[in-house]
C-alpha cells in the first residue's frame, strides 16, 4: 500500500471514537515502561480477557510481549497531559505522573477511570503490531468519565455533554472608565482581562455588583456595552460599561488587585482574546469622541448599535 493509501486508511480508522489508555509493564531489570494506546478492546468475561496492540517498531516491543504481567489505565477527562506524556519520548515519563505498583508489580496510574492487571495471556502476530492478550487477574473502577479520541485529536464527552445541558456559562464583566483610564486585572501569564465573574447561583446584576465590591471600587453600573457569544468556549460574556461617581475627584483610586491604563496604554496591553482585544480597541476610539454603541454578536463578528454617550 503506498503512503497516500496508508493515510487514507488511517483517517478512516480514525473516525472510531475511541478511549484512551495508558498502557504499563517493567523491563527486564524492573523498571517502569509505558505506552500511550487507544487500540483496546474487551475480549471474553469468562475467562476475563482483552486486548491491546503495540507497533512493531516500539523500543519496548520486547519486553511487553515477553512480560510475565501487564497493566491497563483507561484515562479520565482530565489526563489528556499524562495521554502526551507517554505518547513522546521522555527520558523518566514515570517522573511526571502519580502512579503506584499493583499487586503483580506493574505501574498503575492514579486517578484513572478505571485499570486492569493482566498476566500475559497471549500474543498474536498481526501485520505491523503484535497483539497482547490479557487475563485480568485485578480490576477497578470509578465514575470518574473517561478521555476521548476522535480523528486524531482528543475529546471530553462528559463536559461537553454537561456544558450543552447547561447552556452557555455567563460571565460579566465591569468596563469601568474614569478620566480617560480604564481598569484591567493582570493574569498569570502576564497577559490582561478585564474584571471578569462567571455568573452561577446569583443574578447578573447582583455578580456584577460582587465583582465591583471585591475590586474595592465605589463604581456604578452603567449600560450594557457588550455582549457576545465565545462559541469555543461556550460562553456568553456580558460587559457593562461602568463609571466612578462625580465627585471621585480627579485622580484614579487605588486599587490592590487591578491596575489603571489610559487610553494609549490600553490599546497596546498584551491581550490573547481577540474578541477583548477588538472590543478593547473599538472602546479606546469612542472614548475620544465621547459616542459608544452596544455590539452584539460572537466572537468573531457583530453589529454595533450607536448612542449618543
Amino acid at each position: 500500500m503506498d503512503a497516500d493509501k496508508r493515510r487514507q486508511l488511517r483517517d478512516a480508522f480514525g473516525a472510531f471514537m475511541t478511549g484512551v489508555t495508558i498502557v504499563t509493564s517493567v523491563d527486564k531489570q524492573g523498571r517502569p515502561i509505558g505506552f500511550t494506546a487507544n487500540s483496546f478492546s474487551s475480549v471474553s468475561l469468562d475467562p476475563a480477557l482483552l486486548l491491546v496492540s503495540i507497533d512493531k517498531r516500539s523500543a519496548n516491543l520486547a519486553h511487553f510481549t515477553q512480560c510475565s504481567h501487564f497493566a491497563i489505565n483507561i484515562l479520565a477527562e482530565q489526563q489528556k497531559e499524562a495521554s502526551t506524556i507517554f505518547a513522546q519520548k521522555n527520558e523518566d515519563r514515570f517522573a511526571l505522573i502519580d502512579w503506584r505498583w499493583s499487586a503483580s508489580r506493574v505501574p498503575l496510574i492514579d486517578n484513572s477511570s478505571a485499570w486492569f492487571d493482566c498476566s500475559l495471556h497471549q500474543v498474536v502476530d498481526a501485520g505491523d503490531h503484535a497483539i497482547l492478550i490479557g487475563q485480568v487477574e485485578g480490576f477497578e473502577s470509578n465514575a470518574t468519565a473517561g478521555l476521548g479520541y476522535y480523528r486524531g485529536a482528543y475529546f471530553t464527552p462528559y463536559q461537553n455533554a454537561q456544558s450543552l445541558i447547561g447552556g452557555p456559562q455567563v460571565v460579566v464583566s465591569a468596563l469601568i472608565e474614569f478620566e480617560g483610564h480604564a481598569v484591567m486585572v493582570r493574569q498569570n501569564d502576564g497577559g490582561y482581562q478585564l474584571p471578569s465573574s462567571a455568573v452561577e447561583k446569583r443574578s447578573v446584576s447582583e455578580t456584577l455588583g460582587d465583582l465591583l465590591q471585591q475590586l474595592g471600587i465605589n463604581a456604578h453600573p452603567g449600560f450594557v456595552y457588550s455582549v457576545y457569544d465565545d462559541r469555543q468556549k461556550h460562553q456568553q460574556h456580558i460587559v457593562f460599561l461602568c463609571a466612578l461617581p462625580t465627585d471621585a475627584g480627579s485622580l484614579t483610586p487605588q486599587l490592590s488587585v487591578a491596575e489603571w491604563f489610559d487610553m494609549p496604554t490600553l490599546a497596546r496591553l498584551p491581550i490573547k482574546d481577540p474578541a477583548l482585544r477588538s472590543m478593547l480597541g473599538r472602546f479606546v476610539k469612542e472614548n475620544a469622541v465621547g459616542n459608544y454603541g452596544i455590539y452584539y454578536g460572537d466572537e468573531h463578528s457583530g453589529a454595533i448599535k450607536q448612542f449618543a454617550g
